[in-house]
């Protein structure tokens, strides 16, 4: 297989992971939603996925954005929205 034809298929990969399951596990908080507070140790709730243990993916986030900005051009909103 040539390099090209693997990384096709990689992307693929993802694309339908990202179809499939839009968020995954967060990284910082392993998917506990809680993370311990650096002096007192006790759980607080994870600021990066507040709490709820898991984080849209990247590539999703970046289809959101680019659907996004295709609806906002084809309906002729113009208010930035």
């Amino acid at each position: 297989m040539t390099l090209a034809l693997i990384a096709t298929m990689i992307a693929a990969g993802y694309a339908l992971a990202c179809w499939l399951l839009p968020f995954g596990t967060c990284r910082a908080c392993s998917g506990t939603g809680a993370r311990p507070h650096l002096i007192t140790r006790t759980l607080r709730p994870c600021r990066r996925c507040r709490g709820a243990g898991q984080r849209l993916r990247l590539g999703r986030a970046v289809w959101n954005y680019a659907r996004r900005i295709h609806h906002d051009a084809t309906t002729g909103r113009r208010d930035g929205r």
